[in-house]
């Protein structure tokens, strides 16, 4: 079996099941050969490296929840659905924060949401002086994916049995992102 018979996209959606099913630690390019049925050495056909598919089941895991778009709301409300997207985007698969964060964080990809938390912060009275933006940009991500990751370890132990107390969740997310955006705001009129 070859795995040139499969196109790139079949090859990440796959990926993303895999990880869905049984986690990012066990996201090997073995056990995605298995899946598909060919030897994990067909897979670089696609892939130079295993970073390289994380990178793109990062992107595809973004990919399937449309990025929010109102171009005439205020900076402030794109940035608040902006992070909401990512928050559940990651949510919406099994260690899907920590893959998306870490692939981020490396600089192999998902960047999607830096790039609109960039444009939007650059919508702000005042961004345009120093570097705002980007490190605006960056704490928000940081707090989104750190919220998302810790998330999903709770969901996961209380699952497992581990602990019985249940994720925080939606609600202490929006109090700690409306924390950081009352500090930018206080950045942007400053």
């Amino acid at each position: 079996m070859a795995a040139v018979r499969y196109h790139r996209e079949t090859v990440v959606a796959r990926a993303v099941e895999v990880l869905d099913r049984f986690g990012l630690a066990d996201l090997s390019m073995r056990r995605l050969g298995t899946e598909l049925g060919v030897q994990p050495s067909a897979l670089y056909h696609h892939f130079p490296s295993k970073q390289a598919l994380l990178a793109a089941v990062a992107d595809e895991i973004l990919a399937r929840t449309h990025l929010p778009a109102d171009p005439g709301a205020p900076w402030d409300e794109q940035v608040a659905g902006i992070c909401a997207w990512v928050r559940d985007a990651t949510l919406a698969y099994r260690d899907g924060a920590e893959l998306v964060a870490t692939v981020w964080s490396f600089g192999l990809g998902a960047s999607t949401p830096y790039e609109a938390l960039v444009a939007a912060l650059h919508l702000a009275p005042s961004a345009e002086r120093g570097d705002l933006p980007e490190i605006g940009a960056r704490t928000l991500l940081h707090f989104v994916f750190g919220h998302a990751t810790d998330e999903q370890a709770q969901l996961q132990a209380a699952s497992a049995g581990a602990i019985d107390d249940l994720p925080r969740g939606g609600a202490d997310f929006a109090v700690g992102l409306g924390i950081i955006l009352d500090g930018l705001r206080a950045r942007v009129r400053a």
